[in-house]
């Protein structure tokens, strides 16, 4: 598991950054940060990652921020990742926005450089 340091340094690799640390990333800087200022740090790393893996266009503005959004929120009144992670386990679901989001919506180019509102999921 990566720690906090290391992911905001430069000392992690893409090959070993799963989406379950990309979550517990999230969570913990969010505990020291305001969401504002989370967010710049929580994507420049990113941003970072996928530069050093050689794969630039890998960083997804939207898919980031809604997932940052989601952990603030629902990790608002926790300090405790493990009590979180166990509360919120539909967070380590990579597909868990398209609750939010229309089918198709996330793979919109305009969807990968700027951070979309969601449109409404049609429900059957």
């Amino acid at each position: 598991m990566a720690d906090l340091h290391a992911f905001l340094h430069g000392e992690i690799e893409a090959g070993d950054f799963r989406h379950a640390d990309h979550v517990h990333m999230a969570f913990e800087i969010l505990k020291r940060h305001d969401f504002l200022d989370a967010a710049r740090a929580y994507s420049a790393a990113l941003k970072a990652i996928a530069a050093r893996a050689g794969n630039p266009g890998a960083y997804h503005e939207t898919i980031t921020l809604a997932f940052l959004a989601l952990i603030a929120e629902r990790g608002a009144d926790c300090d405790d990742y493990r009590a979180f992670a166990a509360s919120n386990a539909e967070l380590f679901d990579k597909t868990v926005l398209a609750r939010w989001y229309a089918p198709g919506q996330l793979n919109e180019p305009i969807a990968r450089k700027t951070f979309v509102l969601p449109r409404p999921v049609e429900r059957a």
